[in-house]
């Protein structure tokens, strides 16, 4: 049984954890970030030493290696009885990454609904990240060179993914505004799918 989804999309600092969360926080909806289950890895583990052997040098975790370590995440929450992939809608942030994440995720995961929380003006994603680096004591955000490389790696490798998917299954939505507008815009988008799902489970 495929994983009825949703997926985040946006660069660096564009509000998709904030938003994954405020989803999470209905029913039915479940919210899985790439990068909090990274950094829950055991790092004793086999897959804790390898995610360590990349990011300490700045480089970007192998896909099948990031795609399996998601795969077993899901299947143990299933486990756990935290996901239910029958009645719930499952987030996705921060994967699939890029296009060849997308076709290795295909068998797992149906992509009801792309939301592209975009943002014109790339200042403002900067200043953004540097508030959230002081906040969150996220080291890696604070440095500017850092930032606008994440930035460019996210245009290069993440945006193609745009026109992997069929159109009509994009919603945009300014980042840029509160995240409360924000939020109202994206459930606007996956209210219908929480819908077709109740009459499907009735």
């Amino acid at each position: 049984m495929k994983y009825r989804s949703i997926l985040l999309l946006g660069a660096p600092g564009a509000g998709k954890g904030t938003q994954g969360k405020m989803l999470a926080g209905l029913p039915g909806f479940y919210h899985s970030s790439s990068g909090d289950i990274f950094r829950a890895l055991d790092h004793d583990s086999d897959m804790g030493r390898t995610f360590l052997h990349y990011s300490n040098r700045g480089e970007l975790v192998p896909d099948e290696f990031t795609v399996d370590l998601w795969k077993h995440h899901m299947k143990d929450q299933e486990r756990a009885g935290k996901f239910n992939p029958a009645t719930d809608l499952l987030i996705l942030d921060g994967i699939p990454r890029n296009v060849a994440q997308a076709r290795m995720l295909d068998d797992t995961v149906d992509v009801a609904r792309v939301i592209y929380l975009q943002c014109q003006d790339m200042n403002k994603m900067v200043q953004r990240l540097k508030g959230r680096a002081l906040k969150e004591n996220r080291v890696d955000d604070a440095n500017e060179h850092v930032i606008r490389n994440r930035l460019e790696v996210y245009a290069k490798s993440t945006e193609p993914l745009l026109n992997h998917y069929p159109p009509e299954k994009l919603t945009r939505v300014e980042a840029t505004q509160t995240p409360d507008e924000v939020h109202r815009e994206i459930l606007k988008a996956v209210e219908p799918l929480k819908a077709a799902d109740r009459q499907h489970v009735h």
